[in-house]
């Protein structure tokens, strides 16, 4: 089942890390069959509110999604980005296709 890695990033300092970080993320994903959905694009803000980025990386399930980040390749630059970025990351699992809201009902 799909699963996703979320960045929620409240503020970035820009420079020469954060450009290596990003030079460099995109070849530790391709290991884990990860890929970019969503990646700081504009936000809309429907109800409450939302100050910053959104990225969001989608991987084949939530094992290479673990995998990934704890992954040496990507703990090689984590802290280029951590030194100089403020966000909230998690890793979530997806739900199955054909999934209904109701659904959350049976749990």
């Amino acid at each position: 089942m799909t699963a996703y890695a979320m960045a929620h990033v409240h503020s970035v300092e820009f420079g020469p890390d954060i450009v290596e970080y990003l030079e460099r993320i995109d070849a530790t994903l391709d290991a884990f069959g990860g890929r970019f959905l969503v990646h700081g694009n504009p936000t809309e803000a429907r109800e409450g509110s939302w100050v910053g980025d959104l990225i969001l990386i989608e991987f084949p399930d939530i094992e290479r999604a673990r995998a990934w980040y704890d992954s040496p390749v990507y703990r090689d630059i984590l802290e280029l980005r951590t030194r100089h970025m403020v966000a909230d990351v998690v890793l979530v699992p997806g739900v199955p296709e054909g999934y209904r809201g109701a659904d959350s009902l049976q749990h």
